[in-house]
């Protein structure tokens, strides 16, 4: 944006100013402009040389939408995301945890097709150039980026997927319609990471700002049928696991887990 933000109100407009208002207050909260603060109302005022009815009016709808809290005798401040938690140790799907937490799960698929890689081949046990089924998916908590998934399986097991909405739906449910296999195990690896820049601007973040990095090896009888590379917004997400005297766990130097003790 060039200027002063009043020079954004544009006053000729058909387009109400307390509307023209709230479009551009969420503009500067999607470009992180405020952080985890927000200006109370005679500061917008002030700022946007509008009326202190225009901005009630904005904010009342900022409110409304969840994207501002405001209490009385109180600042206004950014409302925090719904955090989205999983559990360690088990078998999750991350579209049910996201729908569990109260908000919509969508996706923005990237790629949906049949293609050899390298790496992932040599996770699933396969050779170099055998063909892959491939699906990359930007997954949204409420239209917000959530996560960059990007699963790998054998071309002989998820071709039949190819022609999947995976739009709105559980790539486990698919699977089990489709080719009627369900995962009964395998490994996962957790890490903290900096993205690099692609994942950044895909995920809405900045570069101030870590993620989870979570590789899983999923199995259907001991034999691996999925590889996947998920890279998670870690202010939106986190890792609970339950514990007791009884049954305890440690986590080895390499972070992955070692026999019970």
């Amino acid at each position: 944006m060039t200027g002063s933000p009043s020079e954004t109100m544009d006053r000729k407009s058909p387009e109400p100013l307390w509307s023209q208002l709230q479009r551009d207050l969420l503009r500067r909260l999607e470009a992180g402009e405020f952080g985890g603060w927000f200006p109370g109302e005679m500061f917008l005022v002030g700022e946007y040389k509008v009326s202190r009815n225009t901005v009630r009016e904005a904010l009342r709808r900022l409110r409304a939408d969840g994207v501002v809290v405001a209490e009385r005798g109180r600042r206004p401040r950014v409302a925090t995301p719904p955090e989205i938690q999983q559990p360690v140790g088990a078998l999750y799907s991350l579209f049910a945890s996201v729908e569990d937490s109260g908000l919509e799960q969508r996706s923005v698929i990237r790629a949906l097709e049949i293609r050899a890689d390298a790496e992932a081949a040599a996770h699933l046990a396969k050779t170099t150039n055998e063909p892959l089924f491939y699906l990359e998916r930007l997954r949204l908590a409420d239209g917000t980026p959530l996560a960059l998934d990007r699963v790998w399986m054998p071309a002989t097991i998820g071709a039949p997927l190819l022609k999947v909405d995976f739009s709105h739906t559980a790539l486990y449910d698919e699977l089990a319609k489709h080719v009627d296999i369900s995962l009964t195990g395998g490994r996962e690896t957790i890490r903290a990471v900096v993205p690099d820049r692609a994942d950044r601007e895909a995920l809405a973040m900045s570069s101030r700002h870590a993620a989870f990095s979570i590789e899983r090896l999923g199995c259907y009888d001991d034999q691996p049928v999925e590889w996947r590379h998920t890279v998670l917004r870690a202010d939106r997400f986190s890792m609970v696991t339950e514990f007791s005297h009884r049954d305890s766990f440690r986590f080895a130097a390499d972070g992955h887990q070692a026999a019970s003790s």
